[in-house]
Formats: structure tokens, sequence, C-alpha cells
């Protein structure tokens, strides 16, 4: 079987030193805001091109604190994606605001700029911008955009580790980018664990007041915050599997390049073409296809996996129903979730397992 994910034939390498990782930490004694963490946030301020990086719990936390940092709450509106994961809008909710849901580039599944144009109201605080399946694109007019109409613009990072767009990093456009480490990312942990990137001091130090109680010095406590810190066993298995990513990412680079260069059928469509190499990491491989199930069935008898993300557009899920969106609808995030569709593209992936994909899809 050719999977989506495939942890089990990682390297023994790379296996033994996470064990390595985690007997350094049983052996320290201490295990929750130590060295470990502190090391790992030191590490990906500096591979992201950022001044400060704040190790929270998960990638949906990251978010909320963000919003939280930036005093957004109660009565504000920020405009996102529709087309995401659930977590995305859930940490608009969990921070008090309000979540306006825009539609998407069909070229890209993108958020689309002229669909947020017309969500801008006089309680917007902020555009959460998702870098879908490890995609950053036109981020020059999303700044300029944000300027121009006084808003923040945050960066939900958790599938795009490494994307660059003119030279800086995923995370290092906004006011704050918000990393997920979820075993599946391109650099993913054993468990939870998420990162919260800013270049503003004042955010930096809000945020790690927030992920822990609230407390600004032992046993004094501010405000209410929360409870979300990466800990130190997951911040030392980060440490070692960051040394392998850039090499991960090179191979899944590789990977759509040839599905890009090999796939010619003319019931699968690929999105857009990335600008430039750096822009795009490919968290997930996303085609789509009108005779979806039928095509998944035929990958599936072949033992190829294939799934479907996200099937289920945020305005058709049951506690979003309400939510305020594009007053010209969301049709084109419709569309693409009633046809996307992901193929295996993980960096264990053998070049026969490729060609495999390719065969596959083209006899469908």
């Amino acid at each position: 079987m050719i999977f989506i994910n495939d942890f089990k034939s990682e390297s023994e390498e790379l296996r033994s030193a996470m064990v390595n990782a985690t007997k350094r930490v049983i052996d320290s004694g201490w295990y929750v805001l130590g060295k470990e963490l502190i090391s790992f946030e030191e590490q990906w301020a500096k591979t992201c091109g950022v001044k400060h990086a704040i190790g929270v719990g998960n990638g949906m936390d990251a978010i909320e604190i963000a919003l939280r940092s930036l005093g957004i709450t109660q009565g504000d509106e920020v405009i996102t994606t529709t087309m995401t994961a659930f977590a995305t809008v859930l940490a608009i909710y969990r921070a008090g605001a309000t979540p306006v849901l825009a539609d998407i580039d069909p070229a890209t599944a993108l958020l689309s700029p002229e669909s947020v144009e017309r969500c801008i109201s006089n309680k917007t605080k902020a555009v959460l911008l998702v870098h879908l399946y490890g995609q950053v694109r036109n981020m020059s007019s999303w700044v300029d955009l944000c300027n121009k109409r006084s808003i923040y613009l945050i960066e939900d990072c958790a599938q795009a580790h490494l994307a660059k767009y003119q030279g800086k990093f995923a995370g290092s456009f906004g006011q704050a980018g918000a990393y997920s480490f979820y075993p599946t990312k391109n650099l993913g942990a054993l468990g939870d664990a998420g990162m919260l990137l800013t270049n503003d001091k004042f955010i930096e130090e809000k945020s790690r007041c927030l992920r822990n109680y609230g407390q600004s010095k032992r046993y004094h406590h501010p405000e209410l915050g929360l409870n979300s810190r990466l800990d130190e066993m997951q911040a030392s298995i980060l440490m070692e599997r960051i040394k392998w990513l850039e090499g991960f990412t090179q191979r899944r680079k590789e990977i759509a390049h040839a599905y890009q260069v090999g796939i010619n059928h003319p019931l699968i469509n690929m999105l857009k073409e990335p600008e430039t190499s750096d822009s795009h990491v490919y968290h997930l491989f996303v085609i789509t296809c009108t005779e979806r199930e039928a095509f998944m069935s035929h990958m599936k008898a072949q033992e190829i996996q294939t799934l479907i993300h996200y099937p289920i557009v945020i305005h058709q899920q049951e506690p979003c129903r309400a939510a305020k969106q594009d007053p010209q609808g969301l049709a084109y995030s419709e569309q693409h979730a009633a046809t996307c569709v992901s193929l295996p593209c993980h960096p264990q992936m053998s070049d026969k397992e490729i060609e495999t994909v390719i065969n596959t899809v083209n006899s469908f």
C-alpha cells in the first residue's frame, strides 16, 4: 500500500536520534518550559527569519494567542477562508471574535483578495491568511491590502514550513504567524505542538504570559490565559527532526514535479504551479476530479491511499452555518471541496512508488 504518510518507513538514524532526545529529557528531570523548548524556539525563529518564537500546545492555540495578544476580542471581526481546517476558525471563536468567511481563488484554492475586500467592514480587525497545502503566494499584495485598510495580518502557517516568498519565510510577513507541528506536518512532533512567530516585542511578551495561565511571573496572573505550552519532550524531538526538514522538503518538491510532468488525464486537474520553487513545500499535493468517488475507488483498488482535505467547507459545518460570509457567496470553495483529492506526497516515497501513482492516475 502506498500511504499518504508513512512514518514507519522513516530511517533508523532519525528514529534513534528521537529516542536519544527523549532520553536526554528524561535524564534532565525537567519536562516543561525548559532548555529544550528555549533551544527549539531560538532555532525556529532563526530558521524563519523572525525575532521571536513562542512555543505553545498546538497550532490552533497559536492562532488564538496571536489574536488575543493583538487585543482582538468580542465584537471584532476576523476574515479568513472557508476552505481550511476547522481549527483555523475555531481559534477565532475561542478568542471571542467573529469569523467572516471569504471565498478562494479557484486556480490555487487560496484566499481570494477580491472576496476579502467584499467582507471588510468597520468591525474588521484582521485577515487570517491560510497558506493552504504549503503555498505562499502574492504576499506583497496581502501586506499592502492590510496596511491600506489598517487591519492586522495573521498567517496560518500550519502547512507551510520553509515556504518562502521573495526570500521571506511564511510567518514573517504579518504581525504574527502560527505554526502547527502536528505529526503529519512537514515538520511534525510525535504529538501536539505549535509555535507563534512575531517580530513585535509586545506580542512576544503577551503571548508568553497567555500561554502559561496568564502568568506574568510566578503566581502573578494579571489576566486570564490558557494552558498551552510546547513541552520539553516534543521540543527535543523537533530539534532532531528539523535537521531533516530541508531534505524532506526537497523530496516533496521532487515528487510534486514528477506528478506535474507525468500526470496527464482529461478528468484530472491540477492547481496553478507556484511562481518559484521556494513558494510551495507540498504539505499536500492536491488535484481536482469531477468523478472523485470513482477516482478514489480506482486508486484504492491499486493499493494507493488518497484523502480529501477538506470535504466540508467551514460554512457548511453545523456550528458555523450562521457565520458571516462574502455577500456574493462561497461558490468556488464549495466546488473545490466537492472535487479535491490529495495524492501521496511524503519524503519516504520511492521513485517506483511515484511512478506507480502516476501510472495509476493516468489509467483511471
